[in-house]
């Protein structure tokens, strides 16, 4: 998921003014703090005690994605993958010191290619699998073995479970499974992507985004792009489910790129990312973070940055907000770092 924070990055080093840390109209965040300084940070997500950050990041040597944790001020930042392939999708598994996130690094020790831009912008369907270990990175496990991509994973709130995506039957489906990675059930039947998802913090229901074709030129698309093994996620929905894979139900019908839903431990809201308001005929499109009912109702946006901002996360008793952004203090222009805020209603 972080590859899309791609689209906004120019590679000039130089010094930079810091970018602001709240901008007008942002009456939701208070007192909001910058928590990594330089690299490419993000997918920042709380444990469930609210002490510790586990996130995926770009920085120091690594060249590509690697699973740091980190306390809820930002020190004590520590390595807690491999350090080999790329890595994507971590999150704590509650009531545990344990994290799980998705590697590559069992099918090789470097980073994966980069898509050929030629083809758009798309993201490579690497062969990520699911792992499992301690936050030191000890006592690793593998918990997928299936050919191809097994990605995008997050855990129940009581532990019980992992949801994730995975090409195992020839579709980006959404599937779930049990925490030591027993008992896989397919959850989503539907042509297309249905992927990113994240169980309420009650654990009733899973949201998540997806993009089916729904027109023949899309369908051969989307066929073209799945026999190369990539997918194009410049339109994506959000939708939620039961737990049990049952009720599914469309959320958004906005036409941008909506990804990164979660919801509130209220659950009467979903915190998402997307670009569909953005009309500045730009390159690069811009993202915001907004908010909506989880019948579609009651959009809100909620910042008004001209630069990015996504992966938010509100913490398990709804005091807090984490997300990732390129506001704030730069050592490279486009970079991207985690930010807490307090949450206003």
């Amino acid at each position: 998921m972080l590859t899309i924070v791609c689209l906004l990055l120019t590679l000039v080093t130089t010094t930079f003014a810091a970018e602001p840390l709240v901008y007008e109209g942002e009456v939701h965040l208070r007192n909001v703090r910058q928590l990594t300084f330089g690299g490419e940070n993000a997918e920042a997500y709380f444990s469930m005690d609210g002490k510790h950050f586990v996130f995926q990041a770009s920085r120091d040597s690594f060249l590509c994605d690697q699973i740091f944790t980190m306390n809820v001020n930002g020190s004590d930042v520590r390595l807690s993958s491999t350090g080999k392939g790329q890595t994507t999708c971590s999150y704590f598994i509650p009531g545990t010191d344990e994290i799980i996130y998705c590697s590559t690094h069992d099918h090789a020790p470097e980073c994966p290619p980069k898509p050929d831009r030629a083809l758009g912008y798309v993201w490579g369907l690497h062969e990520f699998d699911v792992y499992r270990c301690y936050r030191d990175g000890s006592n690793l496990q593998r918990l997928t073995d299936a050919p191809g991509y097994d990605a995008e994973a997050a855990v129940s709130p009581d532990g019980k479970e992992i949801v994730f995506t995975s090409g195992r039957d020839g579709d980006l489906e959404l599937y779930k499974m049990n925490v030591d990675g027993s008992s896989v059930r397919r959850l989503t039947y539907t042509v297309g992507y249905d992927g990113g998802p994240f169980f309420s913090p009650d654990g009733k229901y899973i949201v998540y985004r997806s993009f089916h074709p729904r027109s023949p030129a899309e369908l051969v698309k989307w066929n073209d792009l799945w026999q190369k093994q990539m997918v194009s996620p410049v339109r994506l929905e959000l939708w939620v489910m039961d737990s049990d894979g049952g009720n599914q139900r469309q959320v958004t019908d906005l036409g941008g790129a909506s990804f990164c839903p979660y919801m509130h431990p209220s659950s009467e809201w979903i915190i998402f990312t997307s670009n569909f308001a953005d009309t500045s005929r730009r390159g690069m499109p811009n993202f915001d973070l907004y908010r909506i009912r989880p019948d579609g109702s009651d959009l809100e946006r909620i910042t008004f940055s001209p630069v990015f901002e996504g992966f938010p996360m509100w913490s398990y008793d709804g005091k807090y907000l984490v997300f990732a952004s390129n506001r704030g203090e730069q050592k490279e222009r486009g970079e991207t770092n985690v930010f807490i805020a307090e949450w206003m209603e």
